[in-house]
C-alpha cells in the first residue's frame, strides 16, 4: 500500500512518518504542498512541524496549500488522512475536522511522553487497537489547546468523534481532554502527539520493560495499511 506524507516549507516529521509507513511494511509517496498531484496513493499522512512558520495561525496557510485542494476532494470521498499536530492543526483549518487549536493554556512549548487513552476504535487508523486501550506517545506543541463551542462539543460527544483522549494531566488545556478526533465518516483523523516517534524498539518512549522502547504509535500506521489491504 502506498501513503503519501506531504511536506511543507517548514515541516519537520515528515521523514519520521515515512519511515513510520515502511517500518510498518508501507510505500512512503513524498509529496510536495505546491503540487496538485496525490500520485494515486492510497492514504495520506499531513505531518507535523511549523508548516509556512505558522504565521497567521497554525496550519492556516498550509490548509491553502495547492495540494490541499486535491487532498480535501479525496478526504470527502473516503479517502484515509492522518494529521499529525501541526497536520491535526491544517485539518481544522481546512474544516476536515472540527473546532480549532489554540496556544497552550500555560503559555509554553511542552515535551514529553503523553499517556492517551484510545476512545474511538472505527478509523483506517485506529482498528488495530483496543477501545479504551492506554498508550503512550511523544507529545511536543506551543500551541495545542482543542477548542471548539459548546454545540460543537456536544455533537463530537455525542457522536463519538473523539479518538484519542489526555489521561493523567491535560498537557495544553484542550476542552473535554482531547487529544485526537476523527470525521462522522471516520477516514480523516488528527492528534497533536505524534505517533511516527514511536514505532521502533529502541527509540520510543520508556516502558516499564527497558527505557526508549516504547512502539504505540506503530498501531496507527499498522492499521490503516491492514485497511487498505482489506478493502
Amino acid at each position: 500500500m502506498r501513503v503519501g506524507v506531504i511536506t511543507f516549507p517548514g515541516s519537520l516529521d515528515d521523514r519520521d512518518a515515512q519511515r513510520a509507513v515502511e517500518i510498518a511494511g508501507g510505500e512512503a509517496v513524498a509529496l510536495w504542498h505546491a503540487d496538485h498531484d496525490l500520485k494515486g496513493v492510497d492514504a495520506v499522512v499531513l505531518p507535523g512541524g511549523f508548516s509556512y512558520g505558522d504565521y497567521l495561525r497554525c496550519g492556516a496557510i498550509a490548509a491553502q496549500a495547492p495540494i490541499m485542494t486535491e487532498l480535501v476532494e479525496q478526504a470527502g470521498r473516503g479517502l484515509p488522512v492522518l494529521g499529525i499536530c501541526n497536520g491535526f492543526q491544517m485539518l481544522v483549518e481546512a474544516h476536515l475536522l472540527p473546532g480549532g487549536l489554540i496556544r497552550n493554556d500555560h503559555g509554553r512549548f511542552i515535551c514529553r511522553d503523553q499517556r492517551l487513552r484510545v476512545e474511538n476504535v472505527d478509523t483506517p487508523w485506529t482498528s488495530l487497537y483496543e477501545k479504551d486501550e492506554e498508550i503512550v506517545i511523544p507529545l511536543k506543541n506551543g500551541e495545542g489547546g482543542y477548542i471548539a463551542d459548546d454545540e460543537t462539543l456536544k455533537r463530537i460527544e455525542g457522536e463519538g468523534l473523539v479518538a484519542f483522549r489526555y489521561l493523567g494531566a491535560n498537557p495544553n488545556g484542550s476542552a473535554n481532554d482531547i487529544a485526537g478526533l476523527r470525521n462522522e465518516a471516520g477516514n480523516v483523523v488528527g492528534l497533536m502527539p505524534h505517533p511516527e516517534h514511536a514505532v521502533e524498539p529502541g527509540y520510543g518512549p520508556d516502558t516499564s520493560e527497558r527505557m526508549r522502547s516504547g512502539v504505540d504509535g506503530l498501531g496507527m500506521f499498522a492499521s490503516v495499511l491492514r485497511s487498505l489491504a482489506a478493502a
